[in-house]
């Protein structure tokens, strides 16, 4: 894909939603993080329905450390995985109060080295919560990078550096919530909706699904 056209397709998604938002529900860096651990193989609306209630007595490293695993569980029962999950936030909560005075570390280094956190995690924390020029890729980027032709990549991390070369500057801070949910909700992964997307002219695609009336 062009420079030219790169600009195009972001200026389009930017047209359709200039401040997009994560959609998982979050009051603090913290919340976002352990929201973010639970996410994985998730559901944001089934992790919001869990956290909802678990924030509500447990918002805080100290207080999920005062829980513990063992209560912990019940709150968050319905998301999968959850038995590893619960683990990993217990003790990553033990890390942030031990070595970071009980705040979210703000470097890449020091987030990954957290229980439960890879790239994508520390990635989505460092733009979401601190603001930084990062882009996650999710199975939803993937996708979205890898068809459309923006930053194609055979993986993950391949596909986040072509993404950080090829995103125009001003779209940068914004560009992993425009991807995310251009995947979730039009290029989805079976039959994407190409009748309706903004971007369907500048999309690399041989197999655009067609309208109905077509």
């Amino acid at each position: 894909m062009s420079p030219a056209k790169r600009r195009t397709l972001f200026e389009r998604l930017a047209a359709l939603d200039p401040h997009p938002k994560s959609e998982l529900e979050y009051s603090t860096p913290f919340e976002l993080l352990v929201s973010v651990v639970l996410s994985a193989q998730a559901t944001d609306k089934g992790v919001n329905k869990a956290t909802a209630k678990l924030y509500r007595v447990a918002s805080t490293p100290a207080a999920i450390i005062k829980l513990g695993v063992d209560g912990l569980i019940p709150y968050i029962s319905s998301i999968g995985l959850y038995r590893n999950k619960a683990k990993n936030v217990v003790a990553l909560s033990e890390i942030i109060v031990r070595e970071h005075d009980g705040e979210v570390p703000r470097t890449r280094e020091a987030l990954e080295k957290l229980p439960g956190v890879g790239r994508k995690t520390a990635n989505v924390v460092l733009n979401v919560a601190f603001g930084e020029p990062t882009i996650a890729v999710d199975t939803h980027i993937f996708r979205v990078a890898n068809r459309t032709g923006l930053a194609p990549g055979k993986d993950p991390f391949e596909v986040e550096q072509r993404l950080v070369k090829a995103v125009p500057p001003p779209f940068v801070q914004h560009a992993h919530h425009w991807l995310i949910l251009h995947g979730r909700y039009t290029c989805v992964a079976r039959v994407p909706k190409c009748p309706e997307c903004a971007i369907r002219d500048l999309c690399a695609y041989p197999r655009k699904t067609k309208s109905k009336a077509a």
